[in-house]
Formats: structure tokens, sequence, C-alpha cells
């Protein structure tokens, strides 16, 4: 018994899945099985270091990531917990700089089982509880905390007042939790806004603005506001930044993207507005914004068996985005790439969960792209048909043909042997954890 009980305390992925059959029959938006489950843990979060709590419904991980990259460039030691993992569960979890690694994580995991004591409880509550419990036992100097599901009764939602909260671009998404208007989902993610902490807000829609705005004026949230009080753009080969009257010269973010220049001046933002706690300079800045790594966001895969089908001259990328928004995020760049290369083609290849909606996605790819297979995510039961998403692009004006995997989806792109293409496998970072997992 003994032998048995150590080498599964070593298998995090065994303690994930009985950790799953705890799930609550119907999933009540609530704080108290987190703060029962923290008290029983000995309140791991009253012993963090300071928190930046971000919430949004698009670029909470990519503010992250370039605010992680500029923190670790001023020598700052940067807990982070994002979600969801794209590979690994691990993923979700950095300490101090790195991923926790798999014997620490499943105890830390086994200790969360045991003082849950089988109680009904959700897996993102129970592992959001074993990350807090792994960081307020390592030295760090800020943890970059991201909102997992809206903000107001979000696990995360259960720490000491951050020192400061994000709010990036709210949009229409997980409607059967949130609500289905902006103004319903902009309340939710304006619940993680709390007194006398600065609120630095991204673009908003003028609707969720208004609730934002109001919440804060009503909590007495001093707000950074995009457009107001900073705002950026791209100026010849780098980037404007402009904050309190002061400009700011900065490289190119190393995400692609124009929308990464909304994500990057966020954290820029937030860099600023958090000196007294953790200093950065604007050297530390530009290196952070220039070293910042995020996959699965127009990320272009050089290695793989996906990529050793492309002829020569052909490009792979990948992209997680999941709703209109990111749709039409993605749209623009494929204007990008079609104004400096006018001749080279692109191709997608999409896959998408049953709770998300292709035909609002996929609207804003009309007129842009050679051509659009749809496949079925692989090994995932939440996943659209092939023949569902197909039929949704249709819905949106684009022809689509269906295919039974990637492989056949970049056989299709590279039939008509156009030199110099481009393939986007897009529309759910559960198929992007897919592909990563062979070619990442």
């Amino acid at each position: 018994m003994e032998c048995t009980s150590i080498v599964a305390i070593h298998q995090p992925d065994q303690i994930l899945a009985r950790l799953q059959t705890l799930h609550p029959k119907i999933i009540d938006l609530s704080l108290g099985r987190m703060e029962r489950l923290l008290a029983a843990l000995g309140h791991p979060e009253r012993a963090l270091p300071p928190i930046v709590h971000v919430a949004g419904t698009n670029g909470k991980g990519s503010t992250i990531a370039f605010l992680r990259a500029m923190f670790e460039a001023a020598g700052h030691r940067v807990h982070a917990y994002t979600s969801p993992h794209l590979v690994r569960f691990n993923e979700r979890i950095r300490l101090a700089g790195t991923l926790i690694e798999d014997a620490p994580f499943a105890a830390i995991l086994a200790e969360c089982e045991a003082a849950n004591a089988d109680q009904p409880i959700t897996l993102f509550e129970i592992t959001t509880a074993a990350g807090l419990l792994a960081f307020a036992r390592t030295s760090a100097d800020v943890l970059l905390l991201e909102v997992g599901l809206g903000g107001r009764f979000d696990a995360t939602n259960v720490t000491p007042p951050p020192v400061a909260t994000v709010i990036t671009p709210v949009s229409m998404d997980h409607l059967q939790y949130l609500g289905t208007t902006l103004a319903a989902i902009a309340f939710e993610k304006a619940g993680i806004l709390k007194p006398a902490v600065p609120a630095i807000i991204g673009p908003q829609k003028p609707e969720a603005l208004a609730v934002i705005e109001a919440r804060a004026a009503e909590i007495g949230a001093p707000t950074v506001l995009w457009g107001r009080d900073f705002t950026a753009c791209s100026a010849g080969d780098g980037l404007r930044f402009e904050m309190g009257g002061a400009v700011e010269t900065l490289p190119p973010p190393a995400l692609a993207g124009a929308h990464q220049i909304v994500n990057a001046a966020t954290a820029v933002a937030v860099a600023r507005t958090v000196a007294a706690t953790l200093p950065t300079d604007p050297r530390q800045r530009a290196d952070g914004l220039t070293h910042a790594e995020w996959p699965a966001r127009l990320q272009r895969l050089t290695r793989g068996p996906l990529v050793a089908l492309l002829p020569k001259g052909w490009t792979l990328w990948l992209d997680g985005g999941h709703n209109e928004d990111a749709g039409r995020a993605i749209a623009a760049h494929v204007d990008r790439w079609r104004r400096d290369d006018p001749t080279a083609p692109v191709h997608v290849i999409l896959g998408m969960l049953n709770t998300k909606n292709p035909t609002d996605y996929l609207a804003h790819f009309k007129g842009r792209i050679a051509s659009l297979s749809t496949v079925t995510i692989p090994n995932e039961t939440a996943t659209l048909t092939a023949e569902e998403t197909a039929a949704a692009a249709h819905r949106a004006g684009l022809d689509a043909v269906t295919v039974t995997s990637l492989d056949e989806g970049i056989g299709r792109a590279i039939a008509g042997a156009e030199p110099g293409g481009r393939v986007l496998i897009a529309g759910s970072l559960y198929l992007a954890g897919a592909v990563l997992a062979d070619n990442g």
C-alpha cells in the first residue's frame, strides 16, 4: 500500500481525474466552496506576494505574458496563474518563473483533495486552491492572477486586495454563466475591482465601459482608462505609448497582431501604475515587450509533422481565439498578411467547441481567405463536428469543406500549389493544444 501511495502521489493526472468526479451537479457561481477549502488549508490566500488581478474576455493571457516578461526583465520573481492550459495542466501554475513540476504539483493536489474531504467542488476551484497554496509557499515579488470565468464569483476572487486590477476588452462569451448582454458580462468582470485599488481598463465598447466605470465609482476604485489616461499606436518600426502626458517609445511587441498593441500598452500602463511596489524602467519594459511568449496566439510553427507537410516557402500558423472579437482581430491580421504579400493565399482550418459561435467568429473572414476547411477537434467531447462548423460557415457567407484531420486540411490547402501560401489553424485553444502537443 505504501509503495502504491508513493507512486500515485507523483501522478497529477490521476489526482485530477479523481477531482473531476467531485464536480457539483449544478455550477452555481459562488465563492462558498473556495472559502471553505481555503479555510481548511489554513488560508494560503493570506500569505501571497502583491497581486495583479486580471479579468476580461480577450487579451488576458497576452497582457499577463507581457507583464511577466517586463517584471522579470527588472529582476522581479514572478508567479503567474493562467488558464486554460494547452498541453500540460502544469502550464497554469508558474512558480517564480518556472512551471510547477509533477511531483510537487501532485503533492499539493493531494493535500487539497484531503482538505476538501470529498465535498462538491469544481476542478477549477480546487486547482486554483492548489495554485494559491503553491504560490504562498514559494517566495516571489508578485503574483499575476488571471480570472478563469467572469470575475465577481470567480475562484480567484478570494484574495486580499491586490496592488492593481486589470480589465482587458470585454465581449460576448460564456453567455450561459455571465449573462446574455454585454452590460451583464461587464458587471461580472467588474466584480474584481476593489476600493482604493487602481483599475487599469483596456479599450471597451461603450455599454461595457459604462458599467465598469459605474462600479469603480461606487466602490471608490481609481481608474486608468485606455483613451483617456493611456494610449498607444504603431509608429515607424515601434510603438508610441503615451500616459500622463509622457511619451515612451517602445519596440514592437513580440506577439503578432495589431490587437497585441492594446495588450502591450495595457501591460505597460499596469507596470507604470504599480511602479512604487514593482519598479521597472523604460529599458526593462522594452525588453519585456520583445521577449514575451504566449503560445497559440498567432504563433508561427516551425517544426513538427504538420510543418513537414508544407511545400517550400509556405508557413503554418496557430491561434486559439474563439469569439467574435478574436475573429475580428485575426481577420485584421490576415489583411496585413495580404498587404505584405498579395500573392500568398491564406487557407484556414477551423475547429471550435459547441459552446462557441462559429458564425459570428467567421463573419470577419468573408472575402479574405482562399479556402476554409472545418475539422472536429480530436479527443474533445465538447467539440462541434466538422459538419456543424461548416454549416455555421455557410451561414456566415463562406464556402467550407469538411476534413477528417489536420493532415487532410493541409493537403487540401496546398493542392493548388500556390507559391508561399499560409495555413492558419484556428478556432479553439483545445485544438491548439492538440496541435502543439505534436508540433510545439
